[in-house]
């Protein structure tokens, strides 16, 4: 016989098991949280948050420093087999930049991550990147334009400029000064906040 006193825990049980998803973060150095503890990366403070706002979303951060789109598509049709995730986010490209990658292959690997995510149900978010000034205008200019196109064909959410208000200053920079340091990291978070947390609200919780 049923013991009604343990009605309480099974309702519990019940409610915090009725929905569970997962955020998988596809990104390079910036997401890997390189020359850090991986605590203290952008996406470990993620995780912190969503375990006090969306508790039954759980995040796999699966970011390798110097990752390029070609390795990204590389590694992802197995991550989505065993992860089956619901959001994607794509923090990759400026590995791709960095080593002077013609644009149009950019373009077409970006294409593909954002269609292999949407052929398996999951929702990307693209995260913009920029690169050093060094690199000439011409190419910088085009580079940081596709995130913006791409988002706009494909109709999904994407972050602006991931390294928004750090990237400038200095003491936000570790000594390489490609790589935000520890400080620099609830600004990442902030970055992309905004523009993720309406993807989780969209999604239906039952």
């Amino acid at each position: 016989m049923f013991n009604i006193r343990f009605l309480p825990l099974l309702l519990l049980w019940f409610s915090s098991s009725a929905f569970s998803a997962n955020l998988l973060v596809m990104g390079d150095s910036l997401s890997a949280a390189y020359g850090l503890q991986p605590s203290q990366g952008w996406v470990a403070l993620l995780e912190r948050r969503l375990d006090e706002e969306y508790p039954n979303v759980k995040v796999i951060n699966a970011s390798i420093s110097g990752e390029t789109t070609q390795g990204g598509i590389t590694r992802l049709p197995a991550l989505l087999e065993r992860h089956q995730p619901q959001w994607i986010v794509l923090e990759l490209a400026a590995n791709d930049g960095l080593r002077g990658t013609p644009i149009p292959l950019i373009e077409r690997n970006l294409r593909t991550l954002i269609e292999l995510s949407q052929s398996h149900g999951a929702i990307p978010l693209l995260v913009g990147v920029r690169l050093p000034p060094n690199y000439g205008p011409a190419y910088t200019n085009r580079f940081f334009d596709l995130f913006d196109t791409l988002s706009k064909e494909y109709q999904i959410s994407r972050v602006p400029f991931l390294m928004d208000k750090v990237a400038l200053d200095r003491q936000l920079m570790q000594p390489d000064g490609l790589h935000p340091n520890a400080q620099a990291q609830p600004y990442l978070l902030e970055n992309v906040w905004p523009f993720l947390k309406p993807l989780l609200d969209e999604y239906p919780t039952e």
